[in-house]
């Protein structure tokens, strides 16, 4: 590793050591989610899972895969054989059978509400959803209306139980909502805040999170309209925030009683300017009591691929 390098990962970790929670040893109930930035498997990423397998590029993570009881990625490109484009800037699409291959590197579930799941339409949405169903990944954030859509899943270990939303806070390229037709959460600032509000008033035991695809791309800083969401949403009753979108990373913050990490920036994802290849992985920990915990894991991105600063 480079001198450079080096300075970087240290300083990162120092960072992150100063801003995260100290945790608990001897809890007898923790569920521990890992959460990553964009998952890319198209452009330049394509020519290496091709090559070596969807497998390799997840390699250097499997310690931090395993050590955790789920692991949410942000799927940022729809997973089907059908080729029906959007009418946009950037198209996106992986294979199907990629699916299989994300669940045996320990991938549980898939955020689906972002600005390239429905690159290849309404079809090619409604694929996505069944492979990961069918190789055991949970999807998050779709469903033919906003019931549907905006429904947590829920990860839960012993008494320990988190409800996890994914809504995409930004407009969408040549895509509109449609009641009743494939799509995926994409509300309103006040649909979303009411969403949890009612939420946390009918389950005051469970804790909530929401995995948010917002911000301005390759801004290091959010932008006041995700610092307003941060506060308008910790007023609702949410727990934490995992965001992504910028392609970099932003700072993890508190707000009231939320953890708000403002974005993870990507994971598997083939960009050169080098922000673009910094991002942190997140482990939260819930606890039996809802006492949240975390750890930041910086990460650089080498080769389209992530590789933990720790990792020899």
């Amino acid at each position: 590793m480079k001198s450079s390098s080096i300075a970087l990962a240290v300083s990162l970790l120092m960072f992150y050591a100063c801003s995260s929670s100290p945790s608990s040893n001897g809890e007898e109930e923790l569920l521990s989610i890992l959460f990553t930035g964009d998952v890319l498997l198209d452009r330049g990423v394509r020519p290496i899972a091709e090559r070596r397998g969807v497998a390799y590029l997840f390699d250097s993570v499997q310690t931090e895969f395993r050590q955790a009881d789920a692991v949410v990625v942000n799927l940022e490109c729809p997973l089907t054989d059908t080729v029906s484009p959007v009418n946009k800037r950037y198209i996106f699409r992986a294979d199907a059978d990629w699916a299989k291959d994300l669940q045996r590197v320990g991938i549980t579930h898939a955020a689906l509400a972002n600005n390239h799941t429905n690159d290849q339409g309404r079809r090619g949405l409604q694929a996505t959803y069944q492979h990961l169903c069918e190789a055991g990944i949970v999807p998050i954030g779709y469903g033919c209306s906003y019931e549907e859509q905006s429904t947590p899943v829920i990860i839960e270990k012993g008494n320990v139980q988190v409800a996890v939303f994914n809504a995409v806070m930004m407009a969408l390229e040549n895509w509109h909502y449609l009641e009743g037709r494939s799509g995926i959460c994409q509300p309103s600032t006040d649909q979303l805040v009411q969403t949890i509000a009612d939420y946390r008033e009918q389950h005051p035991e469970t804790a909530i999170v929401a995995v948010l695809h917002w911000g301005v791309e390759f801004n290091r800083m959010p932008s006041m309209t995700q610092r307003l969401l941060a506060r308008q949403l910790s007023d609702a009753g949410m727990d934490a925030i995992i965001g992504h979108h910028p392609h970099v990373t932003q700072p993890v913050d508190t707000i009231g009683h939320t953890l708000v990490c403002y974005s993870l920036g990507n994971f598997v994802f083939d960009q050169h300017p080098p922000q673009t290849r910094q991002c942190i992985m997140l482990r939260l920990k819930v606890h039996a009591n809802k006492r949240i915990t975390y750890d930041v894991i910086p990460t650089r991105i080498e080769g389209n691929r992530p590789i933990p600063y720790i990792y020899k």
